[in-house]
């Protein structure tokens, strides 16, 4: 298996901008990135005062590229409306011309994200949420069958005849179950908080036992700094380089970005 290299991008601050965001993509593809990935968040504490819109940065993204992967990393989907996130996601697709790639989670709350907005704060409720939420979008990106509360539904699909799939990766820390379990039943695990390469190894067999589809990514994030070396060829499909949160200049973006991986 060949790992592919990605960019794990926080629009923050001075990359708060979706035009210097398709422009960082652009030249992420010209120095041989394979993906282009975004976090999502409405804050991020004291140290970041701007935030741009992911979905607005996607579609640049997407529009700007010809190659590379793309998507958020990750939206928690217990803060959204599966049916919109589902026709946002279609539609990106499309856009893409098959490329987008959808991370979800149950987002974390420790600046107050979710509290502060009026939105789930228990994670437990978050994570039967974001069950919910799978169950709804599975169904409208796919046949329109959709399971919702118990209760079986015909809906009408959003992503269309013709539209791509729409591949969707989990996320989750390292060491804790559920969410690998979840991620095995779909496309992806994002597994964030690895303590080293040898922890990863212990997430890849770990999801051999939960039998996941040919195809299935295993995704980690490295800080700029870090050696993807002893990463490579351990059972990650993808290895991504964290750019940001804190302290973003864009000439030092732009270094990172044109050094390629």
């Amino acid at each position: 298996m060949t790992t592919r290299r990605g960019l794990f991008v926080a629009p923050f601050d001075a990359l708060a901008d979706p035009r210097v965001v398709g422009d960082l993509a652009v030249a992420a593809e010209r120095a041989g990135w394979d993906g282009f990935f975004l976090w999502d968040h409405l804050q991020y504490g004291d140290r970041v005062t701007d935030l741009a819109d992911v979905w607005t940065c996607c579609a640049v993204v997407a529009d700007r590229t010809e190659r590379m992967l793309l998507g958020p990393m990750v939206t928690p989907l217990p803060r959204r409306r599966p049916q919109v996130l589902a026709q946002q996601a279609a539609s990106l697709a499309v856009l893409s011309g098959g490329r987008f790639v959808l991370g979800l989670g149950i987002g974390d709350d420790w600046v107050g994200e979710f509290g502060g907005y009026g939105d789930e704060t228990d994670p437990k409720v978050r994570g039967r949420m974001l069950d919910e939420g799978l169950a709804v979008l599975a169904g409208l990106l796919g046949d329109g069958e959709v399971d919702h509360d118990g209760e079986h539904y015909a809906a009408r699909g959003v992503r269309g005849r013709s539209a791509p799939d729409v591949p969707v990766w989990l996320a989750g820390r390292f060491g804790n179950r559920a969410p690998l379990r979840r991620a095995a039943r779909h496309d992806g695990f994002f597994v964030i908080g690895l303590g080293g390469p040898d922890h990863l190894d212990r997430v890849a067999a770990d999801l051999a036992a939960h039998d996941p589809a040919p195809g299935f990514d295993l995704v980690v994030d490295l800080q700029p700094d870090q050696d993807p070396a002893p990463w490579l060829d351990r059972g990650a499909s993808w290895v991504l380089t964290r750019v940001g949160p804190h302290d973003l200049e864009l000439d030092d973006v732009r270094r990172l970005v044109d050094a390629g991986p």
